[in-house]
């Protein structure tokens, strides 16, 4: 039977860039993914980082300052337990990782929870330099090469980014061609599925009789030496 694989592609919006000073989460998002072929199954959050959000990060997520008001913090049970819960075991995948696993470690550290190893992480940049050297490796960069969409894209945001990144991903491990899998027509012991069952009587012909005449009269006009007639014969 083949290997069922989890994957959840990931990302973080953040007050800035530091996060062993004090910038924190103000926004998570997740595409869960099997076989390296999203759901539909997502998870998001906004989060209340109790600190101000700079104007600059506003401009690029959206985000306001009032907009985080009344949301939960991290260590909130909907926020942290939630998002473990819909992580599971899963190895997770994220564009440039030391940045989303920095921040995401420096939150359940804050909470008493364990952190996610780096073993568990799969880095896009990576493989994205990996397969271009040379090339530019963000995620809008690579999202133009592969030809995928930024229309929705009026900010960044941590689920639109994560769901762009999962088509990314797709694409970096051998492109669209992956999600046609002849797998299913495998049997458990590794023999073909057997053919589709057959008509125990073959269905007549559609042709009534005065078609049929009137396709015959039509034949016997193009002469003896029609093409038609020789492929006919038997």
């Amino acid at each position: 039977m083949t290997e069922r694989i989890r994957e959840i592609a990931f990302d973080t919006e953040t007050t800035g860039f530091n996060f062993d000073q004090d910038d924190r989460v103000i926004e998570l998002g997740a595409v869960e993914m099997i076989n390296h072929i999203p759901t539909g199954r997502t998870f998001r959050r906004l989060i209340n980082p109790a600190r101000s959000v700079p104007e600059v990060v506003t401009k690029i997520t959206g985000i306001r300052e009032e907009d985080l008001i009344g949301k939960p913090f991290f260590d909130d049970p909907d926020v942290v337990d939630a998002f473990l819960e819909f992580i599971g075991d899963a190895t997770i995948v994220a564009h440039n990782a030391k940045f989303d696993r920095g921040f995401l470690n420096m939150e359940l550290t804050r909470c008493g929870r364990a952190i996610i190893p780096e073993e568990r992480w799969v880095d896009t940049v990576t493989i994205a330099r990996q397969r271009f050297p040379g090339a530019p490796a963000s995620l809008d960069a690579l999202c133009k090469r592969f030809d995928i969409s930024l229309e929705s894209r009026t900010f960044h945001g941590a689920l639109l980014d994560s769901q762009l990144l999962a088509a990314v991903y797709l694409e970096l491990l051998g492109g669209r061609a992956r999600a046609f899998s002849f797998e299913e027509a495998i049997g458990e012991a590794g023999a073909a599925r057997p053919p589709a069952r057959q008509r125990p009587q073959p269905l007549g012909p559609a042709l009534t009789e005065e078609e049929a005449a009137a396709h015959a009269a039509f034949i016997a006009g193009l002469g003896p030496n029609a093409i038609w007639n020789a492929a006919a014969k038997p």
